[in-house]
């Protein structure tokens, strides 16, 4: 069901956790399954340093927070834009249609985050 890419993640995640004094962290709801996706980063000369995630919810969605810090790291922020949920789910195998909301959750999560930046 689940590709090997999304069972590593999932089983074997990385980044998890978050920081006390991150330069910024964001939280999401997915309204309609109620996935949460927490990220926190660090930034250092425009690039993020560090990242880190927390998530309740499907397989999925921890799977692509898990992928999404390690795709974040050395990024500077315009990079950041690169990463849309097709990337996402195209790195972490691909992902079942009913499952598509996890990609989109994490696409989410680093939009605002991003966001949080520019304010």
């Amino acid at each position: 069901m689940y590709s090997q890419q999304v069972l590593d993640h999932f089983e074997n995640p990385r980044n998890t956790g978050e920081w006390a004094d991150a330069d910024v962290t964001v939280e999401l709801e997915n309204p309609v399954c109620g996935d949460i996706l927490k990220l926190s980063v660090k930034l250092e000369g425009g690039r993020v340093t560090a990242a880190r995630f927390l998530a309740q919810g499907c397989v999925p969605a921890m799977a692509c927070g898990s992928l999404l810090t390690t795709m974040m790291e050395g990024k500077t922020l315009e990079e950041l834009k690169e990463i849309t949920p097709e990337l996402i789910t195209e790195a972490i195998g691909g992902l079942p249609q009913a499952s598509t909301h996890a990609a989109q959750l994490a696409s989410d999560a680093l939009g605002s985050l991003r966001s949080q930046f520019s304010q």
